[in-house]
Protein backbone atom coordinates (compact mmCIF):
# COMPACT_ATOMS: atom_id res chain seq x y z
CA UNK A 1 0.00 0.00 0.00
CA UNK A 2 1.21 3.49 -0.85
CA UNK A 3 2.07 5.75 2.07
CA UNK A 4 0.48 9.17 2.10
CA UNK A 5 1.95 10.29 5.42
CA UNK A 6 5.47 10.82 6.58
CA UNK A 7 5.54 10.78 10.40
CA UNK A 8 8.33 12.44 12.34
CA UNK A 9 8.91 12.45 16.11
CA UNK A 10 10.62 15.59 17.42
CA UNK A 11 11.73 15.69 21.06
CA UNK A 12 9.25 13.00 22.11
CA UNK A 13 9.40 9.23 22.38
CA UNK A 14 8.87 7.42 19.09
CA UNK A 15 5.88 5.07 19.21
CA UNK A 16 5.02 2.74 16.36
CA UNK A 17 1.32 2.66 17.30
CA UNK A 18 1.07 6.45 16.78
CA UNK A 19 2.63 6.09 13.34
CA UNK A 20 0.29 3.23 12.36
CA UNK A 21 -2.79 5.13 13.52
CA UNK A 22 -1.75 8.27 11.65
CA UNK A 23 -1.05 6.33 8.45
CA UNK A 24 -4.45 4.59 8.69
CA UNK A 25 -6.26 7.92 9.24
CA UNK A 26 -4.39 9.70 6.44
CA UNK A 27 -4.97 6.80 4.01
CA UNK A 28 -8.71 7.04 4.71
CA UNK A 29 -8.68 10.82 4.25
CA UNK A 30 -6.79 10.53 0.95
CA UNK A 31 -9.20 7.90 -0.37
CA UNK A 32 -12.27 9.86 0.73
CA UNK A 33 -11.03 13.08 -0.89
CA UNK A 34 -9.82 11.40 -4.13
CA UNK A 35 -6.16 12.20 -3.50
CA UNK A 36 -4.79 8.69 -3.94
CA UNK A 37 -3.56 9.27 -7.51
CA UNK A 38 -2.28 12.82 -7.03
CA UNK A 39 1.21 11.89 -5.79
CA UNK A 40 0.65 14.17 -2.80
CA UNK A 41 1.68 13.24 0.72
CA UNK A 42 1.75 15.04 4.02
CA UNK A 43 4.20 15.45 6.85
CA UNK A 44 2.95 14.83 10.37
CA UNK A 45 5.28 16.05 13.08
CA UNK A 46 4.62 14.83 16.61
CA UNK A 47 6.24 16.97 19.25
CA UNK A 48 6.03 18.59 22.67
CA UNK A 49 4.34 21.82 23.90
CA UNK A 50 7.56 23.86 23.74
CA UNK A 51 8.17 23.10 20.07
CA UNK A 52 4.58 23.70 18.98
CA UNK A 53 4.60 27.01 20.88
CA UNK A 54 7.79 28.06 19.04
CA UNK A 55 6.24 27.16 15.68
CA UNK A 56 3.02 28.99 16.56
CA UNK A 57 5.01 32.11 17.47
CA UNK A 58 7.33 31.93 14.47
CA UNK A 59 4.73 31.25 11.77
CA UNK A 60 1.52 32.70 13.19
CA UNK A 61 2.90 35.35 15.57
CA UNK A 62 0.91 33.78 18.43
CA UNK A 63 3.05 33.14 21.50
CA UNK A 64 1.12 30.27 23.04
CA UNK A 65 0.93 26.52 23.00
CA UNK A 66 -1.75 24.84 20.93
CA UNK A 67 -2.79 21.29 20.07
CA UNK A 68 -2.37 21.18 16.29
CA UNK A 69 -0.98 23.44 13.57
CA UNK A 70 -1.50 23.01 9.83
CA UNK A 71 0.66 24.50 7.11
CA UNK A 72 -0.95 24.02 3.67
CA UNK A 73 1.12 24.19 0.52
CA UNK A 74 -1.80 24.67 -1.88
CA UNK A 75 -4.96 26.70 -2.21
CA UNK A 76 -8.24 24.76 -2.30
CA UNK A 77 -8.65 25.30 -6.06
CA UNK A 78 -5.10 24.10 -6.75
CA UNK A 79 -5.85 20.84 -4.93
CA UNK A 80 -9.05 20.39 -6.92
CA UNK A 81 -7.06 20.96 -10.13
CA UNK A 82 -4.46 18.36 -9.07
CA UNK A 83 -7.23 15.83 -8.37
CA UNK A 84 -8.70 16.41 -11.84
CA UNK A 85 -5.28 16.20 -13.49
CA UNK A 86 -4.49 12.94 -11.65
CA UNK A 87 -7.53 11.31 -13.26
CA UNK A 88 -6.10 11.77 -16.75
CA UNK A 89 -2.35 12.23 -16.39
CA UNK A 90 0.01 9.75 -14.79
CA UNK A 91 2.84 12.30 -14.75
CA UNK A 92 1.65 14.21 -11.69
CA UNK A 93 4.74 15.36 -9.78
CA UNK A 94 5.16 14.15 -6.21
CA UNK A 95 4.66 17.02 -3.80
CA UNK A 96 3.81 17.71 -0.19
CA UNK A 97 0.19 18.63 0.60
CA UNK A 98 1.40 20.32 3.78
CA UNK A 99 2.65 19.86 7.30
CA UNK A 100 0.68 19.06 10.43
CA UNK A 101 2.33 19.58 13.82
CA UNK A 102 0.68 17.90 16.82
CA UNK A 103 1.52 18.27 20.51
CA UNK A 104 1.32 14.75 21.96
CA UNK A 105 1.10 15.91 25.61
CA UNK A 106 -1.80 18.16 24.60
CA UNK A 107 -3.51 15.19 22.90
CA UNK A 108 -3.16 13.18 26.13
CA UNK A 109 -4.57 16.06 28.18
CA UNK A 110 -7.51 16.71 25.87
CA UNK A 111 -8.42 13.01 25.67
CA UNK A 112 -8.77 13.03 29.48
CA UNK A 113 -10.65 16.36 29.47
CA UNK A 114 -13.13 15.15 26.83
CA UNK A 115 -13.46 11.69 28.35
CA UNK A 116 -12.43 9.69 25.32
CA UNK A 117 -9.42 7.66 24.21
CA UNK A 118 -6.00 8.93 23.25
CA UNK A 119 -6.50 7.14 19.92
CA UNK A 120 -9.66 9.12 19.23
CA UNK A 121 -8.06 12.46 20.10
CA UNK A 122 -4.93 11.81 18.01
CA UNK A 123 -7.04 10.62 15.07
CA UNK A 124 -9.19 13.74 15.38
CA UNK A 125 -6.11 16.01 15.39
CA UNK A 126 -4.86 14.35 12.20
CA UNK A 127 -8.24 14.59 10.45
CA UNK A 128 -8.69 18.17 11.61
CA UNK A 129 -5.24 19.14 10.38
CA UNK A 130 -5.82 17.31 7.10
CA UNK A 131 -8.99 19.27 6.34
CA UNK A 132 -7.19 22.53 7.07
CA UNK A 133 -4.58 21.47 4.49
CA UNK A 134 -7.45 20.83 2.08
CA UNK A 135 -8.59 24.45 2.47
CA UNK A 136 -11.42 23.99 4.96
CA UNK A 137 -11.90 26.13 8.05
CA UNK A 138 -14.18 26.44 11.08
CA UNK A 139 -13.97 30.11 12.05
CA UNK A 140 -17.32 31.02 10.48
CA UNK A 141 -20.34 28.91 11.36
CA UNK A 142 -21.17 28.19 7.70
CA UNK A 143 -17.63 26.85 7.15
CA UNK A 144 -17.79 24.78 10.36
CA UNK A 145 -20.99 23.14 9.05
CA UNK A 146 -18.95 21.79 6.11
CA UNK A 147 -15.73 20.85 7.92
CA UNK A 148 -17.10 19.12 11.04
CA UNK A 149 -19.24 16.53 9.22
CA UNK A 150 -16.25 15.64 7.01
CA UNK A 151 -14.12 15.06 10.13
CA UNK A 152 -16.79 12.97 11.85
CA UNK A 153 -17.40 10.93 8.68
CA UNK A 154 -13.73 9.87 8.55
CA UNK A 155 -13.62 8.99 12.25
CA UNK A 156 -16.87 7.03 12.01
CA UNK A 157 -15.63 5.21 8.91
CA UNK A 158 -12.60 4.12 10.95
CA UNK A 159 -14.87 3.26 13.89
CA UNK A 160 -12.98 5.71 16.10
CA UNK A 161 -15.76 7.07 18.24
CA UNK A 162 -15.96 9.41 21.21
CA UNK A 163 -16.70 6.61 23.70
Amino acid sequence: MEKFAQVEFVDIEEKEEYKKLIEKVVDTCFKEENLIYTNLYLNVILTNPENIRKANKEYRNIDKETDVLSFPMFQKQEIEDLIEKSKTDEQVVEDVLGDIIISIPRVEEQAKDYGHSFERELAYMVVHGFYHLMGYDHIKEEDKKIMRPKEEYILNKLNITRH
